[in-house]
């Protein structure tokens, strides 16, 4: 499952807005339940304190003595048939509880329900809190009948809420494990609905990465549960795979065809150009100059010949090594004795320092010095005059490793990912293809080595060419 993306947004929007619903809902479930059994408690009190049946019980003895109140008091105790719902206290007109169902008086206890009792109209007040034992109650207290307009005392009644409490814990419990599984159903189909449209996207991205590589053979296929939008999807990148697949082939064919029919004629152009520059004893300078400029716009054409050639291998996968052992370090002295001359005459300085032994390498000596000539040719292309080109070659036990840096133009951190691609060019006024770059990756590439290029822009770019070498025996000195 993706980290991010469609699962996590999904997971962010739908699953914390259910969760929300949920518990909004399970909240309203739970207080309303709540305030249910707590009214339910509270009409038990109203019922269970009826003014009328307190007053005719209790009138006959307002005025009697104290111990007569008491008996009385007692007797209507021991009467009460609710003692398993309530409990119930006699309080006297002093505010004194002189009789309990329980038997138990408390003289630290409160009750601020028979006191706001005597202030109220009705002569009766709930009371809702905790007594001095911890437990949490509803009480009621009821005022007897006033004489002379004091107080002859109340009748309490009091419901322990624990139990119901408790219940409602225990509705909250079922409500929330209700509420949670309902949760968890959404996330496992929501899920699976997920995954069924984020596995068959995941395919479709790592295919058409592929092709976009240049891959073209690359197929989409999805399970046969699929008969979608995503399958249209699928067969239509598909589709649009072959088409681009016989494109590219159409493309390559013309390239190889073209570039062939264009070398012939420049070859021959190009040897009479040196053949009548050799025989030539004109004196005009105009002519001279001609068939300079000639031999030297034939030599870059037959070079953009050769390099659409390779390409067209390259793309096709025509392009092949002729392998054999070959001493790197004398291709490379090949390639910068070729080059310093024009080097010096364009007024650039190349320093060059490579060891004084052979390395072995397994390669196609042609390919490789074609891939050195390309690399110290731009680094002399894009070096103005009084710059320098410094190439070394290192031997290590089982690597050559060839740096070419110069002090050029350099090269954008924008450009730098993409030189190496198929006709980019970072800079668009120079000559060139743009496919220099990216044949010798793939040569490098062939030999199982790599190109690396780090540049800063304004300062010069290094080209790192690294290959593996064969078994060499270090006492084994080049020739000189």
């Amino acid at each position: 499952m993706l980290k991010s993306g469609i699962t996590v947004r999904w997971l962010l929007t739908t699953i914390l807005v259910i969760a929300l619903i949920l518990t909004c809902i399970s909240g309203s479930i739970v207080l309303i339940l709540r305030n249910y059994y707590y009214d339910t408690v509270e009409n038990k009190l109203q019922s269970l304190g009826q003014s009328g049946v307190i007053a005719d019980y209790f009138s006959s003895y307002l005025s009697s003595s104290s111990d007569a109140f008491s008996s009385r008091a007692q007797e209507y105790v021991d009467n009460f048939q609710d003692i398993n719902v309530a409990e119930l206290w006699v309080i006297n007109k002093y505010g004194n509880v002189i009789v309990t169902s329980t038997g138990f008086i408390s003289e630290n206890e409160v009750y601020p329900d028979y006191f706001e009792a005597l202030d109220s109209v009705s002569g009766r007040a709930f009371w809702q809190g905790t007594m001095s034992s911890g437990e949490k109650v509803m009480a009621l207290s009821v005022l007897l009948p006033k004489t002379n307009g004091f107080s002859n005392g109340a009748v309490r009644y009091i419901i322990s809420l624990e139990p119901v409490d408790l219940q409602i814990v225990k509705v909250t419990i079922v409500v929330s494990a209700v509420s949670l599984f309902a949760l968890m159903l959404v996330v496992l189909s929501g899920l699976f609905f997920i995954r069924s449209i984020v596995v068959p996207v995941k395919n479709l991205n790592a295919a058409t990465r592929s092709i976009a590589k240049g891959n073209y053979s690359e197929k989409i296929i999805l399970s046969n549960k699929y008969d979608d939008e995503l399958a249209e999807l699928a067969e239509s990148i598909n589709y649009m795979t072959d088409e681009i697949d016989k494109t590219d082939k159409l493309k390559n064919e013309f390239i190889s065809t073209v570039s062939h029919e264009l070398r012939t004629p420049l070859t021959a152009i190009k040897g009479w150009t040196e053949t009548l520059l050799c025989i030539s004893e004109s004196e005009d300078e105009t002519i001279n100059n001609g068939l300079k400029v000639i031999q030297n716009e034939t030599e870059r054409l037959y070079t953009l010949v050769e390099d659409l050639l390779d390409f067209s291998r390259m793309e096709s996968g025509r392009m092949t090594l002729h392998l054999q052992k070959i001493d790197i370090i004398a291709e490379l002295d090949d390639a910068v004795y070729v080059l310093k001359d024009r080097a010096t005459r364009e007024g650039r300085e190349i320093f060059y320092s490579s060891p004084d032994f052979p390395a072995p390498v397994n390669a196609d000596p042609d390919r490789i010095k074609q891939v050195f000539v390309n690399i110290i040719d731009n680094a002399i292309k894009y070096t103005p005059a009084g710059g320098r080109i410094s190439i070394v070659a290192m031997i290590y036990s089982d690597e050559v490793r060839i740096r070419v840096a110069d002090t050029g133009c350099g090269i954008s951190p924008e450009d730098l990912p993409h030189v190496k691609e198929k006709f980019y060019k970072a800079n668009l006024s120079a000559k060139g293809s743009g496919i220099g770059l990216a044949v010798c990756d793939e040569i490098v590439t062939l030999h199982k080595g790599t190109l690396e290029i780090s540049s800063v822009l304004g300062e010069g770019t290094e080209v790192n060419i690294t290959l593996p070498t064969l078994p060499v025996n270090l006492s084994e000195r080049k020739d000189s």
